[in-house]
């Protein structure tokens, strides 16, 4: 298993903090991405 692989299949959390407008975008457009690249969301 490449690097790559190895890293896909271990996953990723990401944490959106702070005042203010940007997070609930920020997150749907991190979603939008993986989902077009065939990850899972």
């Amino acid at each position: 298993m490449s690097e790559e692989q190895a890293r896909l299949k271990t996953g990723l959390i990401h944490v959106k903090t702070g005042n203010g407008p940007g997070k609930t975008t920020s997150a749907f457009g991190l979603a939008l991405r993986a989902a077009g690249r065939g990850l899972k969301v």
